[in-house]
């Protein structure tokens, strides 16, 4: 049973349900075309992370963003 987490930006810049089960479809596919993987086992997880507990570059990306609009 494959498993597939998927971690994106929450708050504002969330996915939309659509984008959410196009996300889904999507990885789901590509699971069953690269790896041969049953559709009906295979998990797709999608976590919202908040940008304060996004970091990258020693920052979090709230504090990158502000940086980059000032």
């Amino acid at each position: 049973m494959p498993y597939v987490n998927i971690k994106v930006t929450g708050g504002a810049e969330a996915p939309t349900p659509a984008q959410k089960a196009e996300l889904i479809r999507g990885a789901t596919e590509l699971l069953v075309r690269v790896l041969n993987k049953n559709p009906a086992t295979t998990v797709v997880v999608i976590e919202e992370i908040p940008m304060d507990n996004w970091g990258t570059g020693g920052e979090t990306v709230t504090a990158r963003r502000k940086a980059q609009s000032a």
